[in-house]
C-alpha cells in the first residue's frame, strides 16, 4: 500500500488539482485540524465533529465529471452489464449520453422538467442519469416496484413532463399500469399525450417495444441530429453545480414518500469525497460490483457516479439483487470492490462457494442499515475483503455522512459506521432540549454541510421540519460519539423500544443476537403490551440446515445482556420485507409480527 502523503498527492492529480502540502489534519478541533484518515488522538470533547480535507469541494457538474474522465481513459470499459451482455468504454457511453441527452431535446423537453426513470437495474439506466444532466432535465428517480397508486403520486408530486421505462419486469406491467393512469395514451401521438390524470405528462418512452402513444427508446437516440447536439452544446454554459438534477424518493415508512432534491454539487462532491476515502484516487483497474439498486442514492452516487469522477468500471450483474447471479459476476469480471446491504452480504455468504469465487475481492462498502458486528468479523476473516468500509448516511444528504477506513481496526469496523466525511459538519442532541450531549450519550445525530440536499420537492413544511433555521438536517437517527469522533447508531428515534419506563436500543439486542452460530440474521421491534407498553419481539433467520428454538436462543441471551433486555417474543422467518434497495421495513415487520402473535 502507498503511504498515506503519496495517496493525497496522487488523489489531487487525478481530479486536476495542484498538489498543496498533505501533512494537514481533517476533523476540526479548534483551531486544528486532522486530515481524512483515523485520528490517532481525541479529537472532540463533546459530541460534535467537522471534517476537513486536503481535497477541496468541486463546482463540477454530472457531466464535467463524465467528461473529464472520458478524456482521461477513453478506452476504459466504465460499465458492464452482466445480464444484457453489454460492455461500453468510457469513449462509447459518453457518445451514447450525448446522443441520448441530443434525442431528448429533439423530443421538445426543456431544462428545469422532470423526467422520471421506473424500471431496474439497466444500462439504459445510466445512460439516462447522465443525459438528463447534461441535458438540464432533472432526473426523479421510480421505484421499480411501485404500483399504480404509488406511481400516480409522485409523478403529480413532482410534474413529471416524461416517463421512461420497460414494458415489463417479472410481474410488473409498466405501460399497462400507465395505460390505467392515463387512457388517453391510446389515441395518442407520441409525446403528445394529454391526462386529465397527469396533466403534466406528455411524453412516455418505453425502453424495449414501441407501443401506442409512446416513444420506442431506440427513436429518442435516433432523433438527436446535428441540429440538437450543437443545442446541447450551447445549453452546457446555462447549467450550474447549483441546479436540482435528482430527485429520490425516500422509503416512506410513514405517510406519503417524500421527493428529496439534490444538485450537482451535492452529488458529485459526495461521490468525490466517499471514492477519496475509499481509495479510487489511487488505485487503479477497480472493478465495483454492484448489485444495489441505481434508484438509490447508493447506486446512483456510490456506484454510477463514483465511476464517472475516479473511472473505476462498474458491474451490474443482474436487474434486481440475486445472490447467485452477484457471486458469478464478482467471479467472471475478477471484480475488486463489492457494494451492499448487509442482507445482501448475509445472503452472499450463505452461498457454499463464496470463499472460492471472491478472490479478486478485496475491498467491501457496507451501507444501507446497520451492519451486524459478527458478519463485518467473517467478511474479514473467511474471504479475501480485508478492507471493509462501513458507510452511514441518508438520501437527503446526498447520501453518505460517516465512513469507516479501510485500515480501521475490526474494533471500530464492527461498532461503529466511521468517521465524519471531510466538509460536513455532525452533531449528537438531546430529543428533548436540542443541546449537544456529552460523548458516549445517546441523541438524535443531525448533519450539517454542502451534502444537505436543497428540500423536499414542492413541500416546504416537510421541508422545514426536518431542515432547521441553522441548516441542520435533523437524521431521525438515534447515535453516540467518542472522544475520536467516531459514531455509533443505536436505533431509529421513531424505533427506540420504551418497555415499563426502559428505554431499549434494538439495534444493541441485533448485534448480540448476531454472536449466536446459528443466528444468520436477527430484526428486533418493539410490539404491543397491554401491561409494559410495548414488548421485545425478535424476528430470526436460522442458518441453512441449523435447527434452532426460542428457549435456546432466550438461555444464550441469559447472563449475557440485561434482562429486560431478552426478548419476550422470538419468531423465526425466512425473509423481511424489504425496501427496493434492500432495507428492512420494520413497521411493516412490526404489522407482521403483531398480527402473527395476535396481539
Amino acid at each position: 500500500m502507498a503511504p498515506l502523503w503519496l495517496m493525497q498527492i496522487l488523489s489531487r492529480k487525478a481530479l486536476g488539482l495542484g498538489v498543496k502540502r498533505v501533512w494537514c489534519r481533517g476533523i476540526h478541533r479548534g483551531s486544528r485540524l486532522l486530515a481524512d484518515h483515523p485520528p490517532a488522538e481525541p479529537v472532540t470533547s463533546i459530541s460534535y465533529v467537522h471534517g476537513t480535507s486536503v481535497l477541496p469541494l468541486t463546482s463540477r457538474t454530472v457531466q464535467q465529471c463524465l467528461w473529464d474522465t472520458t478524456q482521461r481513459i477513453p478506452d476504459e470499459e466504465a460499465v458492464v452489464v452482466v445480464h444484457s451482455g453489454t460492455r461500453k468504454t468510457f469513449s462509447q457511453m459518453s457518445k451514447d449520453v450525448e446522443t441520448l441527452a441530443a434525442g431528448l431535446l429533439a423530443l421538445g423537453l426543456k431544462k428545469g422538467e422532470r423526467i422520471g426513470m421506473w424500471g431496474p437495474n439497466s444500462y439504459e439506466w445510466v445512460l439516462m442519469q447522465y443525459a438528463t444532466a447534461q441535458a438540464g432535465l432533472i432526473l426523479v428517480s421510480v421505484n421499480p416496484a411501485y404500483q399504480e397508486s404509488e406511481v400516480k403520486y409522485v409523478l403529480k408530486k413532482v410534474g413529471c413532463s416524461a416517463l421512461v421505462f420497460p414494458s415489463e419486469f417479472k410481474t410488473q406491467r409498466y405501460y399497462e399500469i400507465v395505460k390505467k393512469l392515463c387512457p388517453e395514451i391510446d389515441h395518442s401521438p407520441a409525446g403528445g399525450i394529454k391526462s386529465k390524470t397527469l396533466p403534466d405528462l406528455k411524453t412516455v418512452i418505453v425502453l424495449d417495444k414501441k407501443f401506442p402513444g409512446a416513444f420506442q427508446f431506440q427513436e429518442v437516440m435516433d432523433a438527436g441530429s446535428t441540429q440538437f447536439v450543437q443545442q446541447l452544446h450551447n445549453l452546457q454554459k446555462k447549467i450550474s453545480c447549483d441546479d436540482p438534477v435528482n430527485i429520490q424518493f425516500t422509503s416512506g415508512t410513514t405517510g406519503y414518500p417524500k421527493g428529496a432534491t439534490l444538485s450537482h454539487h451535492n452529488i458529485v462532491n459526495n461521490a468525490a469525497m466517499i471514492g477519496h476515502r475509499i481509495g479510487f484516487d489511487w488505485k487503479k483497474g477497480q472493478r465495483i460490483a454492484l448489485p444495489v439498486p441505481l434508484y438509490h442514492c447508493m447506486g446512483s452516487v456510490l456506484g454510477s457516479l463514483v465511476m464517472a469522477v475516479y473511472g473505476p468500471a462498474v458491474v451490474f450483474p443482474s436487474p434486481t439483487f440475486e445472490a447467485r447471479a452477484l457471486l458469478e459476476a464478482i467471479s467472471r469480471e475478477r471484480c475488486t470492490t463489492m457494494y451492499g446491504t448487509p442482507t445482501m452480504y448475509i445472503d452472499l455468504l450463505a452461498q457454499p462457494d463464496y470463499a472460492s469465487l471472491t478472490s479478486h475481492l478485496t475491498h467491501g462498502v457496507i451501507a444501507g442499515s446497520i451492519a451486524p458486528p459478527e458478519i463485518v468479523k467473517k467478511l474479514a476473516t473467511e474471504t479475501a475483503m480485508r478492507n471493509i468500509v462501513i458507510g452511514y448516511g441518508t438520501t437527503e444528504n446526498s447520501p453518505v455522512t460517516f465512513s469507516g477506513f479501510a485500515y480501521d481496526d475490526i474494533f471500530r469496523k464492527c461498532d461503529t459506521v466511521g468517521s465524519v466525511m471531510p466538509h460536513t459538519e455532525a452533531k449528537i442532541v438531546d430529543t428533548n432540549t436540542g443541546c449537544i450531549v456529552p460523548l458516549n450519550s445517546p441523541g438524535e445525530l443531525q448533519i450539517r454541510g454542502y451534502c444537505v440536499m436543497l428540500g423536499y420537492w414542492a413541500d416546504e413544511d416537510k421541508t422545514r421540519e426536518t431542515i432547521t433555521s441553522e441548516k441542520w438536517y435533523k437524521t431521525g437517527d438515534l447515535a453516540t460519539m467518542d472522544e475520536y469522533g467516531y459514531c455509533r447508531i443505536v436505533g431509529r428515534c421513531k424505533d427506540m423500544i420504551i418497555r415499563g419506563g426502559e428505554n431499549i436500543y434494538p439495534a444493541e439486542i441485533e448485534q448480540f443476537l448476531h454472536t449466536l452460530p446459528k443466528v444468520m440474521e436477527a430484526q428486533v421491534i418493539g410490539v404491543k403490551d397491554e401491561r409494559m407498553g410495548e414488548e421485545i419481539c425478535a424476528a430470526i433467520r436460522v442458518r441453512p440446515n441449523e435447527e434452532c428454538s426460542a428457549e435456546e436462543i432466550k438461555e444464550y441471551c441469559k447472563g449475557k445482556i440485561s434482562h429486560f433486555k431478552i426478548p419476550r417474543y422470538i419468531v423465526f422467518v425466512n425473509d423481511y420485507p424489504l425496501t427496493i434497495s434492500g432495507k428492512v421495513q420494520k413497521f411493516k415487520l412490526k404489522e407482521i409480527m403483531e398480527k402473527q402473535l395476535k396481539l
